[in-house]
């Protein structure tokens, strides 16, 4: 909860509920399972909020990562960015932009099925939303 307010002589006590990015490493996300990994460009990058890194794939396909929140959570827009994934665009990083409705979620699985090239590099998975409860 990110603040709250209290209303004038009326003790009142609001709670703001804010928005954040659900798919980062500072927020206890976790990437569990990549299906390949270079050590230079580890998996982990996906969701370490450095825009320098990235993940790769190690040739073949399919590829696949799942990410885990270890809590519950729900999420509202889901936005990629990778490099010679999703559509051909040569030379530019790709984003994606997936608007949810009722996405409540403890894991994301992505399944890379074939690529534009023999690799693929996944630089960042975002997810706003809320933490909805924890794991029991």
């Amino acid at each position: 909860m990110a603040g709250r307010s209290e209303e004038a002589g009326v003790g009142v006590k609001h709670f703001k509920m804010r928005k954040i990015n659900l798919c980062s490493s500072s927020e206890g996300t976790e990437v569990i399972l990549a299906t390949s990994s270079d050590e230079k460009h580890p998996p982990e990058n996906i969701i370490d909020g450095n825009p320098e890194t990235f993940w790769t794939t190690t040739g073949m396909f399919p590829q696949e990562f799942i990410i885990c929140f270890h809590k519950h959570v729900r999420i509202e827009r889901l936005v990629i960015q990778s490099y010679f994934d999703l559509v051909h665009k040569e030379g530019q990083l790709q984003n994606e932009e997936i608007m949810t409705r009722d996405g409540h979620a403890t894991h994301l699985r992505f399944i890379i099925i074939s690529a534009f090239d023999h690799f693929a590099s996944v630089h960042s998975v975002s997810a706003e939303g809320l933490a909805v409860s924890n794991l029991s």
